[in-house]
């Protein structure tokens, strides 16, 4: 069945569009308000930064079993209410002149928390309710929504927060969560009841999900290759918007303009997925999509107040057109491979693995921005990110059509 005529596809569809929007305007107007408003230092970025993704770190593991042990939706629509209500406390503390670094430091932490939960349960939800031969065709819709929230929030970011102040744009990400968590609820389809897990302990299901991932010589690739990536994009994080608004010159509104542009390279590659997919094969284009497009974020370093705004401009749009392509077939091809019981703990422990990387490279990233300069930590990242693809060059996914070993569902 078309996943155009799926009623419950669709309304996971949009409320992940509604979450999608709010997070991509979150993500700008935050950094935003603690760099223009609050006067943070590169330090104190990037240590925004990395609170937003801490939680991968610090509870990523646990919140696989958890999602495992628990229906999937529920947990969805509780973790989209309690992000709604922090990042709602991030303007009434501004209306009441009582906001600090401090607080937007503990919502960017709590809220990624929330996130933790969300992401392993969407992850793990959407094969039960589409089915696995559709793992592709909704990824790849899925990615798109987010592309073009990509586009457009970072943009509608800078403009809000150029007109009517950014603590103001934080509504809209709350706003965002509470429709995503409205569509959620509107789902009929019965979930299936999660496997009892006969009183197993903690650990011993959280190193079951972990065996599943590093024994697999393809996913401990994609794994090493994503980290990496995103150990390095931590870098990018903490210092991109203060080189740009500090170092370039550029307006609030231009900043906007130039990281909405990586969006329209995300939306491209999520409509063009599902095409390479069958025309290269799943794991040929896991690796090809990063060699061929991740060189071109080389150019946002070398940007300056005059035309080369456009060529990093278009520089960010290739690189993420790639690394859209490169996640809907990487996601697809772990949801494939995985049986459904162990969904949760191996989505969350290859999230640990890659996510984990990032505030750990924001805090380095900060750090260095202070002490080397904001365009040499800039170069750093950026340098990083396209060695990452090493990873998956030297694996399984180069040389062959399948995965490399597979687990069988026993029940």
């Amino acid at each position: 069945m078309a996943l155009w005529t799926h009623r419950d596809f669709r309304l996971l569809w949009i409320g992940d569009t509604a979450s999608q929007f709010g997070s991509s305007i979150g993500r700008t107007v935050l950094p935003l308000l603690a760099a223009t408003t609050l006067a943070a230092t590169p330090w104190e970025m990037g240590v925004l930064g990395a609170a937003g993704t801490a939680a991968f770190l610090l509870i990523g593991l646990p919140a696989g079993v958890w999602a495992d042990r628990m229906r999937r939706r529920p947990l969805m629509i509780t973790a989209d209410l309690l992000r709604a209500g922090l990042l709602l406390s991030v303007p009434i503390a501004w209306w009441l002149d009582v906001l600090t670094l401090a607080q937007l430091v503990v919502v960017a932490l709590l809220v990624g928390v929330c996130t933790v939960f969300f992401d392993i349960a969407y992850q793990s939800y959407l094969p039960s309710l589409v089915g696995r031969e559709h793992l592709v065709e909704g990824n790849s819709r899925l990615q798109a929504s987010q592309s073009v929230a990509d586009v457009s929030g970072p943009a509608l970011a800078g403009g809000v927060a150029q007109s009517i102040g950014a603590a103001n744009g934080v509504l809209a990400t709350g706003l965002g969560y509470l429709g995503s968590a409205l569509f959620l609820w509107r789902i009929r389809g019965v979930e299936p009841a999660p496997r009892p897990h006969g009183g197993r302990k903690l650990r011993t299901d959280i190193a079951e999900g972990l065996r599943f991932v590093v024994d697999n010589r393809s996913l401990r690739a994609i794994a090493g290759c994503t980290g990496t990536s995103n150990f390095f994009a931590g870098f990018e994080a903490a210092v991109v918007i203060l080189f740009l608004v500090r170092e370039v010159g550029l307006a609030e509104g231009v900043v906007g303009l130039l990281l909405s542009a990586g969006g329209v390279g995300g939306v491209l590659g999520a409509l063009t997925a599902n095409r390479w997919n069958r025309r290269l094969g799943q794991t040929r284009v896991i690796w090809l999509s990063m060699l061929f497009t991740q060189p071109f974020g080389l150019l946002l370093p070398l940007t300056a107040n005059d035309w080369r705004v456009g060529l990093a401009m278009a520089g960010m749009a290739i690189a993420v057109y790639g690394a859209t392509v490169y996640n809907v077939s990487q996601v697809s091809f772990r949801q494939t491979l995985c049986p459904d019981h162990l969904l949760g703990r191996m989505n969350a422990s290859i999230r640990f693995l890659v996510w984990g990387t990032i505030p750990l490279g924001g805090l380095v990233g900060g750090v260095l921005g202070g002490w080397a300069g904001l365009r040499a930590t800039l170069w750093i990242a950026m340098v990083g990110q396209v060695l990452a693809v090493g990873w998956v060059l030297l694996s399984p996914l180069r040389t062959t059509g399948a995965p490399a070993a597979t687990v069988p569902d026993h029940g």
